[in-house]
């Protein structure tokens, strides 16, 4: 083909366009619409935001058997853990956490505290000592590991084939028991014993998956865990005087609870009102146990499960309700708690939150998993492990259902949805905050209503100069800004992306969907980016990336009411990067309104839209945002008002 005369013609064009605008560039808002990371699927994972046709995950089940020293304060274990490498590749090793060597005093968690303190603080006299190691892989075992801080490498004598190959790791370890574990686990003493909260307690595999391989941050502060799943027994040894309770079921309740216990039990689950199992008056009495001296061995089982936990005391009122599942099924709430924290505004009602929080995820998300949700008064603050929470024992009204609520909605995200909350807090904390926000409205015909707070009371950080961006890793965020960054904006996020972005309907197709998909699996963001778009319908590229990553605010500008023929213009501006769709309210000088819903695309093109309404009446009050469901950082220039009529 001859291309002479096109190459002329083509010339040509080139010339006169570009002479015609290379005095006036047009400029649009593309790169606000754009995708901000690479968002494409693989094998693993879906471009639809599901788990690929070659997704893996490896697994790990623990046998455990350990005992509560309370004179000594330690924790002396046996560990046996049988690791499934389902990845692709062979392992030449495999790497675990010992969390507990966070409590030395050359720890890089101990190191990286400020020197003013943080929530963080923990003791420093503590730190494992692991002993008898082995690991075995066919015939071959190796003693060799590797100690840094929080990690530990074990390696094999001959690899650890991919598909399916096994391994057996056993170890024994001792640790000493802070008295403060960082706000996640410690000891409190009472007037009638010391409750001891145990978490992190034992050697546990780190996660390896298929985005960056051995996850192996080390334990800091603020980031907390990423786990897999699997099958756990442990056996907990206590003074014969303890009370235990412990993630999962008790699997051997004749030897260790007397047949009142026992039936009170059985009675709690079958029972809406609250049972005591031991009451106040009972705390301490001899009745209480099965023995008078010596020890006693608590055994539990839980299944597909990330971790576990226990707490011991012999101080403990016990108290139980059943929490009310679909299909007939059901599981039972219980608090333990000390004489201290008793009361009717107070540790009393525990059980009554806890079951409330529970049965309204379960409806409303994901029936919940697990034979029991015990809340567990604690010199915690709040924190939570799968089936078991440590909440304040302080706590008393509206902040006891606030911690107890979220602490619990915690086995959703992450104990159901796996996150990595070492690196994304907000994909545990923050979505968790958001269903929050929902059950507090929706407990007790709204006994702590939270109405809509948590909209207008972000502003002020949002307007702060020091604030941080949500996809800050935790242990990076200043302490200050740990809060909003990690639990209070991303829920404002999601709140905003249902009441007024997608609307209920289909935000909700799309969040239970997520939650189903990527039930005990490892979602990353992208994941739920994904996902979200494609259930709901809709390229939120421009949201995700202004609000979640992005350190953007939000300014529509209602800045000026035209009069012209046949109606009027309306005159919008985005005084920043932050695209969003507009709803105005229009009020008319008859005292008649209508509801005006702009779609975001209007900032396409530019910052500035102008909206024609056609009418023959005058224009008294255009309102953007009437609702106040919009975080918009200047409510000052939310408004027009006719003052010419």
């Amino acid at each position: 083909m001859n291309y002479g005369p096109f190459k002329v013609i083509l010339g040509l064009v080139f010339f006169v366009t570009t002479f015609s605008y290379s005095q006036a560039v047009i400029e649009d808002n593309q790169q606000l619409f754009n995708d901000f990371t690479y968002r494409q699927g693989s094998v693993y994972r879906t471009a639809s935001g599901k788990p690929g046709p070659e997704y893996w995950q490896n697994s790990a089940d623990y046998k455990i058997e350990a005992t509560l020293d309370d004179q000594k304060q330690t924790i002396t274990g046996k560990l046996s853990l049988m690791y499934t490498n389902n990845s692709p590749e062979d392992l030449d090793f495999v790497w675990l956490y010992l969390e507990q060597n966070r409590f030395t005093l050359n720890s890089r968690g101990t190191l990286t505290t400020p020197v003013e303190g943080n929530r963080y603080n923990g003791d420093v006299d503590g730190g494992y000592t692991i002993s008898n190691l082995s690991a075995k892989v066919n015939k071959g075992v190796s003693t060799k590991s590797l100690i840094n801080d929080t990690r530990m490498q074990v390696f094999f004598d001959e690899p650890l084939q991919g598909k399916g190959g096994k391994a057996t790791i056993s170890m024994d370890f001792v640790y000493k028991i802070p008295v403060k574990g960082m706000d996640r686990m410690g000891r409190l003493d009472t007037q009638n014993g010391t409750i001891y909260s145990i978490a992190q307690w034992y050697p546990r595999v780190a996660v390896f998956d298929d985005v960056v391989g051995w996850n192996v941050e080390p334990y800091l502060g603020a980031g907390e865990f990423y786990c897999d799943y699997g099958n756990y027994e442990y056996a907990i040894t206590v003074p014969f005087d303890h009370i235990v309770v412990g993630s999962g079921e008790l699997v051997n309740p004749e030897e260790v609870l007397t047949k009142t216990q026992r039936d009170r039990l059985n009675d709690a689950s079958k029972s809406d009102k609250t049972v005591f199992i031991i009451s106040p008056e009972e705390v301490g009495q001899k009745t209480t146990r099965l023995k008078n001296s010596g020890s006693s061995t608590w055994r539990f089982k839980m299944e597909n499960t990330r971790d576990v936990a226990f707490a011991s005391s012999k101080g403990f009122i016990w108290d139980a309700a059943k929490i009310n599942l679909a299909n007939g099924k059901k599981s039972l709430a219980q608090s333990v708690y000390p004489i201290e924290s008793n009361g009717s505004n107070a540790w009393s009602r525990s059980t009554e939150y806890t079951k409330a929080s529970i049965e309204y995820y379960s409806q409303t998300y994901f029936q919940y998993p697990y034979p029991t949700a015990i809340n567990v008064a604690s010199e915690v603050g709040g924190m939570e492990y799968p089936g078991v929470s440590f909440c304040s024992w302080k706590s008393t009204r509206d902040d006891l259902w606030g911690v107890t609520d979220h602490e619990f909605g915690h086995n959703w995200f992450p104990m159901i949805v796996g996150s990595n909350e070492r690196r994304y807090a907000w994909m545990d904390e923050g979505f968790n905050t958001f269903i929050n926000y929902y059950s507090t409205n929706a407990f007790n015909k709204g006994e702590y209503s939270s109405s809509n707070r948590p909209i207008r009371s972000i502003i002020r950080y949002l307007n702060w100069e020091h604030r941080e961006g949500i996809d800050v890793y935790p242990d990076v965020s200043g302490s200050m800004n740990l809060a909003y960054v990690g639990y209070y904006k991303p829920a404002v996020g999601l709140i905003v992306l249902r009441e007024y972005i997608l609307g209920p309907e289909r935000f909700d197709n799309a969040f239970q969907s997520y939650i189903k998909t990527w039930a005990y699996k490892h979602p990353q963001p992208n994941d739920f980016f994904n996902h979200m778009e494609n259930v709901a319908g809709e390229n939120l590229s421009w949201y995700w990336k202004g609000w979640f990553y992005g350190n953007k605010n939000i300014d529509i500008a209602v800045t000026d009411v035209k009069k012209e023929t046949g109606g009027y213009s309306i005159i919008l501006t985005n005084e920043t990067d932050f695209p969003m769709p507009v709803l105005l309210n229009v009020t008319y000088a008859d005292g008649s309104s209508e509801m005006i819903d702009l779609p975001v695309e209007i900032w396409q093109k530019g910052d500035q839209w102008a909206h024609f309404l056609p009418t023959s009446k005058i224009i008294q009050r255009v309102e953007f945002d009437p609702k106040k469901q919009v975080p918009d950082v200047n409510v000052l220039n939310d408004v027009w008002v006719n003052t010419e009529n």
